[in-house]
């Protein structure tokens, strides 16, 4: 194939990955290539498939001829991870397989390297009132965000030291057609009319839609500006969970039936239970300020939540 560009997506199979891979067949001068853990895995048309190794340690990947790695490949987080030393997990895969491929990146004289990060690395949540910046000074609470920060750390070296370009965006919660974990049971839950105690939450939360997530990928691909930066990304529209149920059972054209039982009683009782975690991600507010993003890159997300929300309540009733 000929083209002027050659982009190799990992985790292309993902989530993310596949959203990346599927707006960028539409370019055409990209030539496209999808590390997959498995042969069988499907791809968009024209991706041509790169087999990872085994272990996620991106151990002798061919890289000739690429000029960006958009690396979205990652052991993900889990509310109750059952492995016996979390953290050793998290490390093997999301530091020592990033910087593996990263170093056979400027090896193979690949120009720009994006890293898929998350916003782990600022925190866990936010006071009211308040958001997180790019600039912060990182404080990961969890194994998850403690390995992405050392892969940011690691990459952010190997970029000082060699010049590879390194790009790190640090998503909030993503969202869209084909969503699993705990956005797909509260559609779940929505969809059936389960009551829920959710009615009286009035916390600020960032999310993320996959297309408005995607659209900053495609943007850093190219960017001058966004060479060495880290950016945080959302919709631009903060939600309380009480607001963000109610679009969503709008969305999937359902009555909410949500409860006014006040969050401290919920809080409270997700302790007793131990569920702190999940009661922070209800209750609590986590809410970033994206302003570097729009200003340095002239970026501003293309799709409204209301538009996201539709979209991925249409995937969820076509799949249920």
């Amino acid at each position: 194939m000929n083209s002027e560009r050659t982009v190799l997506v990992t985790g292309a199979s993902g989530f993310v990955g596949s959203g990346v891979l599927k707006r960028l067949v539409e370019s055409s001068d990209t030539a496209l290539l999808g590390l997959v853990r498995s042969r069988g895995a499907h791809l968009p048309f024209n991706v041509s498939p790169v087999l990872m190794p085994d272990e996620g340690l991106m151990g002798n990947i061919a890289l000739q001829g690429v000029q960006v790695i958009v690396h979205c490949a990652a052991r993900v987080h889990v509310m109750d991870d059952g492995a016996c030393d979390p953290l050793a997990e998290f490390r093997k895969v999301n530091v020592d397989g990033t910087l593996s491929l990263a170093r056979q990146a400027v090896a193979a004289g690949v120009k720009r390297f994006i890293f898929i990060s998350s916003i782990k690395v600022n925190g866990e949540g936010t006071k009211p009132g308040t958001a997180y910046t790019a600039d912060d000074v990182p404080a990961p609470a969890d194994p998850y965000g403690i390995s992405k920060m050392e892969a940011e750390q690691g990459l952010r070296q190997l970029a000082a030291q060699t010049g590879m370009e390194v790009v790190i965006i640090r998503p909030v919660l993503v969202y869209g057609p084909g969503v699993k974990a705990n956005f797909l049971n509260m559609m779940r839950w929505l969809s059936k009319g389960i009551p829920l105690p959710f009615g009286a939450i009035h916390n600020r939360r960032s999310l993320v839609a996959l297309d408005n997530l995607v659209d900053l990928v495609l943007t850093c691909i190219s960017h001058p500006a966004a060479a060495n930066q880290t950016f945080l990304v959302s919709d631009g529209d903060d939600l309380s969970t009480t607001a963000l149920l109610s679009k969503m059972a709008n969305a999937l054209q359902k009555p909410a039936r949500l409860l006014p039982v006040p969050s401290w009683i919920l809080e409270t009782g997700a302790t007793l239970l131990g569920k702190k975690a999940l009661s922070q991600r209800l209750c609590g507010s986590l809410q970033v300020d994206i302003t570097k993003t729009r200003t340095l890159l002239g970026w501003t997300p293309p799709i409204s939540v209301d538009q996201a929300l539709t979209a991925t309540a249409l995937h969820f009733k076509e799949h249920q």
